[in-house]
């Protein structure tokens, strides 16, 4: 049963509902890299050896959200506070360019600063993209229809939010107190706009087989171009602090399963989860992004892991290309990773004005 379903991926033929299922279930190491191996083999034909790098500069932890799981929830007086200002964000950005990343990831927590004064956030978007010309991405929380408009005529082209699980009983129990609609609703404002959409699945934390399946559809519909998945890590401080660590499998899984149902969508290896020492296996699953590369000694946190390999330097492009090279892979260049940006952006908008034109025509 394996195997047929493996060349029904490998035709590009769609697999039930069961058939992911299926896989995902796989336990026997034998298996499991055969799936493994079906997902290298389907990344290799659509990018080739190459990866793409991201920086992830963290510029605010503050946060109104109490998510139960996160280790920069409001409440929780153990998470360190800051907020970069703008010429140490371009800087560093500058700095990151010369290293070779090919996209600054701007994040911070959903953080009023910002999500009130969408402007400020804007600023900083035009600034990086000004002063680097690289692509952005722009992960802020949830923006209303006026702050998506900001940050896309900013030069943003990414706009990243995530569910962490499109159940909604588990979504309310993770995120509380926050609204399951109006995070998709702002994720379809901003696809409208012209942005790549960046959606995140968080497992390991009470999902079921079913449950993955079932944002794997809703990533789907909502046309994301890059899918993430990311283990979840106990948070000092957080009401989940005391939860079982169930292990990366679950991860991996999702990764090759996403690389077989999406051959074409970028998937991350992010390094916030267990470093740089968990890289090589989430390449060999099927990923074609190193994520969460975060320069040293700039006073940056991580998400997952808040501190984990960032200062010794691991958690750069040079520290990673032993393993890219273990994986017989190497880095994208600029131009080719700029170039797959405009190209999906180009699709997408064309694709809106077909969808609006059937609609008015209908």
């Amino acid at each position: 049963m394996l195997e047929t379903i493996l060349r029904k991926c490998q035709r590009g033929n769609q697999i039930s509902f069961e058939e992911i299922v299926y896989l995902l279930s796989r336990t026997d190491e034998s298996e499991m890299e055969r799936i493994f191996a079906v997902a290298r083999k389907v990344r290799q034909g659509v990018f080739g050896n190459k990866v793409f790098l991201y920086s992830f500069v963290y510029f605010s932890t503050y946060c109104q959200n109490s998510c139960t799981f996160c280790y920069f929830r409001k409440e929780n007086p153990n998470s360190p506070r800051y907020r970069k200002t703008l010429p140490e964000v371009v800087n560093i950005a500058v700095e990151l360019k010369k290293s070779g990343v090919h996209l600054i990831d701007l994040t911070t927590g959903d953080d009023r600063f910002y999500t009130e004064h969408p402007e400020k956030l804007a600023s900083i978007v035009k600034a990086v993209k000004d002063e680097t010309g690289l692509s952005i991405m722009v992960s802020p929380g949830v923006l209303d229809q006026h702050g998506l408009e900001l940050i896309e005529g900013a030069g943003a082209d990414w706009y990243a939010l995530y569910q962490e699980t499109h159940q909604i009983p588990l979504f309310e129990q993770l995120r509380q107190g926050q609204s399951y609609e109006k995070r998709m609703i702002a994720k379809r404002h901003a696809r409208d706009l012209g942005m790549l959409i960046e959606e995140g699945l968080l497992t390991g934390i009470g999902d079921t087989l079913e449950d993955r399946v079932h944002s794997f559809r809703e990533m789907k519909k909502l046309g994301a171009r890059q899918i993430r998945t990311m283990t979840f890590v106990p948070q000092e401080g957080a009401p989940l602090e005391g939860a079982e660590n169930q292990g990366y499998q679950n991860e991996l899984m999702n990764i090759a399963v996403m690389r077989l149902l999406f051959p074409d969508v970028l998937i991350p290896a992010s390094m916030d989860v267990e470093g740089l020492g968990g890289l090589e296996k989430r390449l060999m699953a099927g990923a074609n992004i190193v994520t969460s590369i975060i320069p040293p000694k700039k006073g940056f946190a991580g998400v997952a892991n808040s501190k984990n390999d960032i200062d010794e330097g691991f958690r750069t492009v040079a520290g990673i290309q032993n393993t890219l090279k273990k994986c017989n892979l190497e880095n994208a260049t600029a131009q080719e990773y700029s170039r797959w940006v405009a190209d999906r952006r180009t699709i997408d908008k064309h694709a809106a004005r077909k969808c609006a034109g059937d609609f008015i025509g209908g």
